[in-house]
């Protein structure tokens, strides 16, 4: 949340109170919102594409639908709240869980020869970018 100009800290307050209620809520400067959407508005749609194909990985594995889609949504949903509760920073857990020559650095691998990191990066900044287009129009 921005306040705006007229806004009293006491209003800041009050809707810091109510918004925090149901979820997590920062401050930020008003410049830094095109970001924000770019980030936390679009960051959902990108996280169900990554669910969805760690979900297609696991049917490619042999594993049923069902049970894969389940896995992969707890998966994402475990690991969210290990950055969150641990307040680790990912890298550290990442590497925390991937054993020399084991499975998980194996993956990783493979996601690092695709540019996973960087894309990710790039759909942050393009949704960044669009959002100062819509503002500006």
């Amino acid at each position: 949340m921005s306040l705006g100009g007229s806004a009293t800290e006491e209003d800041g307050d009050l809707i810091a109170k109510l918004f925090g209620s149901v979820g997590k809520l920062w401050r930020a400067d008003e410049k830094l919102f095109d970001a924000i959407t770019g980030l936390s508005g679009s960051g959902p749609a990108f996280i169900y594409l990554a669910i969805e194909a760690l979900a297609d990985g696991g049917v490619a594995a042999g594993l049923p639908r069902a049970l894969a889609l389940g896995l992969a949504s707890q998966t994402v949903l475990g690991a969210a709240s290990m950055v969150t509760k641990t307040g680790e920073h990912p890298g550290k857990l990442k590497d925390d869980v991937a054993s020399p020559g084991g499975t998980t650095i194996a993956g990783i691998h493979e996601l690092e020869k695709g540019g996973f990191r960087g894309t990710l990066m790039n759909a942050v900044i393009a949704a960044a970018k669009r959002s100062r287009e819509l503002s500006q129009s």
